[in-house]
């Protein structure tokens, strides 16, 4: 009966070390994933160097960051649609960003593409301005 309790305590203590490395070695892989990602929002550079391929797209309203990133994906723009989705969250040109067909390179960076969607306001009222030269 002894050998059957230390062969279990044994068992035991090995199944303990295993699952320690196991967590240990999945909480670093997502801390190296998370730390990549965080540095590669802000230093992702172009797809391609010089004067790149010009690609024409079509953003509707509809489409969500991520669709636009998936957009991007398939035409060769960006190399990771949820990167863009990220970068496009963290932009401060995502209250501007509209939809329409542009003309975009794939030697533009994330941030580069994202000012040249930038849909101007048109303007509908009057300025006060205006209105009291009237």
């Amino acid at each position: 009966m002894e050998t059957k309790n230390i062969i279990l305590a044994v068992l035991g203590a090995i199944l303990k070390v295993v699952v320690i490395v196991a967590v240990v070695v999945i909480i670093f892989r997502g801390a190296e994933t998370c730390f990549d990602y965080g540095y590669r929002i802000f230093t992702e550079p172009a797809v391609s160097a010089g004067e790149g391929r010009a690609v024409t797209v079509a953003v509707t309203a509809e489409m969500s960051p991520m669709d636009i990133g998936r957009l991007f994906e398939s035409k060769g723009l960006v190399r990771d649609a949820r990167l863009f989705a990220l970068q496009y969250y963290l932009s401060e040109y995502r209250k501007d960003v509209g939809p329409g067909i542009f003309e975009l390179n794939t030697a533009m960076t994330a941030e580069e593409m994202m000012a040249a969607m930038v849909v101007p306001e048109e303007e509908t009222e009057e300025t006060p301005d205006e209105a009291s030269k009237e």
